[in-house]
């Protein structure tokens, strides 16, 4: 029995699987009912990974970093500074549920595969490259893109600037320039709320 189950895809499938119905914890905590998901938040993060124009930066590998950086949390959740989990507590037990999803591919005759998803979620982590960095960028960008979108849902009734602190370490001249446009849009987004109010 259990021989079999380690023959099949589906375990390592039930692992993406929660991807999909794990919320952003996040926005949780700032009373957004029904908020996206994990897997929601890194397929947009993946398809901004391949508008990148900077020939010094290989967007395929964005784009794979980008579809595995958050995978660990199929296991552990989205952890957010509210739980008070040390950063160095965060990364190991990250890394640990990595090595537990990706243990589950090495049965199926794919130990390459799952050790390039570990150095994938690693070089994230260690922002030891221009594509890890890149993606950093792009992570923290469409977590304010996603902001704007629930305060438009709301019409203005959830301030939540507290999220924009992230643009200020966006490094890359390509996603700055996102982060303005995002940022002018809402900065006349909420005139126009204040106007309505008077």
């Amino acid at each position: 029995m259990n021989a079999a189950k380690s023959l099949s895809i589906v375990p390592f499938l039930d692992c993406l699987s929660r991807l999909k119905t794990t919320p952003r914890t996040g926005w949780l905590y700032h009373g957004i009912e029904k908020p996206e998901s994990i897997a929601d938040h890194m397929y947009r993060m993946g398809i901004l990974t391949m508008l990148c124009n900077d020939p010094s930066i290989n967007k395929e590998r964005c784009l794979k970093i980008a579809v595995v950086h958050d995978m660990a949390e199929s296991i552990v959740g989205d952890i957010t500074p509210h739980e008070n989990v040390s950063k160095e507590e965060k990364h190991r037990m990250e890394s640990e549920a990595m090595v537990s999803i990706t243990q589950q591919l090495i049965p199926l005759n794919l130990s390459l595969q799952a050790e390039e998803i570990k150095e994938l979620f690693l070089e994230y982590e260690s922002a030891s490259t221009p594509e890890a960095k890149f993606v950093k960028d792009i992570d923290k960008f469409e977590m304010i893109a996603q902001m704007f979108e629930y305060e438009r849902k709301f019409n203005g009734e959830k301030d939540l600037s507290q999220f924009t602190w992230a643009g200020k370490l966006i490094q890359h001249p390509l996603v700055k320039g996102w982060l303005n446009d995002v940022l002018q849009e809402r900065e006349q987004f909420w005139a126009s709320v204040r106007q309505k109010k008077l």
